[in-house]
């Protein structure tokens, strides 16, 4: 059986390739959808049918992750986003272009929630924070670095470069998962030398997972994030940006680059707290600033004030991102990780298709401020709501 670390050393290696490439097509997203000459919703849309397809297959992934395993299931994924990055690449028309970002997203969903998965087969509480750091802030910080080449290869090649270059990083992380990722499925059992645990349905599962109120709390800040990732990051920023400022794609991803490096520096930091003073302690604090952050982004006078809302989203999207998933993990019964980390993750998926549709229709609306703040009050309920009525699940060292 693979150690730890040579698990968590290869998963770090394929969400870096892959993220790098959905990284660099962020800035030219929203451009590239608009240059086929569609409205703010329609623009929504293009996100949104992504994060749909992730949605569908989260459950689907759990389920084949536990029968054929977690290393083919991530090979198949990387295979499916590669094609779909392709075709977006090559798409002629606008409906041509949303069934290849479905594809592609599809692809995506299969990689990220087995990622999740795996993180949870190889760790224990006592670690977990940590080590969900790691692999986080690899996450983050290649999605963060991934938008200023991204927003290069766009100024000088075109908008649809980025999407040709996610997905041969996409591929990249197919061959990565299929030759050099162990398979975790048995890990605890065989590391402890205990047996597998007996199948359970997986409508029990679902059942026993959802009367947690905890997980079904972080779940919500999970989708909140996500709206306001997709639906402002992604799909209103980028043009805000634009047309308020006058930034060029290459400078909006240098932004957003800024902020991922600083959030990597926190990552690591993030889960150390999280492992000694309890998930709550770093969960709550991290969603209210991720809240914050979007007001910045909605009243940024400047560049300088852009940049500045930048790192404060990059700290606190990074300190948010190991903890809930390590709360999710440490709420699974035995014999749960596949279930408990797919629904965590469909869940969160399910704000990659609301956020999109329903910001854009406010910005069509109302404008995009209104869009901003919407999703900032929704984060910041979500996050309250967590903070009052969630248990926490692991008390770490430094509480008695």
């Amino acid at each position: 059986m693979p150690s730890r670390e040579r698990v968590l050393l290869w998963m770090c290696v394929l969400i870096a390739i892959n993220q790098l490439g959905f990284g660099a097509m962020i800035p030219s997203l929203p451009l590239y959808a608009q240059s086929f000459g569609v409205a703010a919703s329609a623009i929504g849309l293009a996100v949104a049918v992504y994060g749909l397809a992730r949605f569908v297959v989260a459950l689907p992934s759990g389920q084949l992750a536990d029968k054929f395993g977690r290393r083919p299931t991530i090979a198949l994924g990387g295979l499916v986003s590669g094609l779909g990055n392709l075709w977006c690449a090559w798409a002629t028309s606008y409906p041509d272009f949303i069934i290849a970002r479905f594809v592609a997203g599809a692809g995506a969903g299969l990689i990220v929630t087995t990622g999740q998965v795996v993180l949870a087969d190889i760790t224990t509480p006592e670690i977990r924070g940590r080590t969900i750091a790691i692999y986080q802030g690899t996450f983050i910080f290649a999605v963060g670095v991934g938008p200023f080449p991204g927003g290069l290869l766009a100024e000088h090649f075109g908008l649809s470069a980025p999407f040709l270059a996610y997905g041969i990083a996409a591929l990249g992380a197919a061959v990565v998962a299929w030759f050099a990722v162990p398979e975790t499925r048995d890990f605890g059992s065989t590391t402890t030398g205990g047996k597998a645990a007996a199948p359970i349905a997986y409508g029990t599962q679902v059942r026993v997972l959802t009367r947690h109120i905890g997980y079904v709390l972080v779940s919500l800040i999970s989708l909140m994030q996500a709206v306001v990732r997709t639906g402002g990051l992604f799909s209103i920023i980028p043009v805000l940006a634009s047309v308020r400022l006058g930034l060029s794609v290459a400078t909006i991803g240098f932004g957003l680059m800024l902020g991922s490096v600083a959030g990597l520096l926190a990552a690591y930091p993030a889960g150390w707290l999280s492992d000694r003073f309890g998930r709550k302690a770093v969960i709550v604090p991290s969603t209210l600033v991720t809240a914050l952050s979007m007001l910045l982004f909605g009243i940024a006078p400047s560049l300088v004030w852009f940049m500045v809302a930048c790192v404060v989203w990059g700290v606190a999207i990074s300190v948010s991102g190991a903890s809930p998933a390590a709360y999710i993990a440490d709420s699974a019964p035995p014999g749960m990780n596949a279930a408990a980390m797919s629904i965590f993750r469909m869940t969160a998926d399910a704000g990659y298709v609301i956020g999109p549709l329903a910001l854009g229709l406010i910005v069509d609306l109302y404008g995009p401020f209104a869009a901003l703040m919407t999703g900032s009050a929704l984060l910041l309920a979500a996050g309250l709501a967590f903070a009052l009525l969630a248990p926490e699940t692991h008390r770490g060292t430094g509480r008695h």
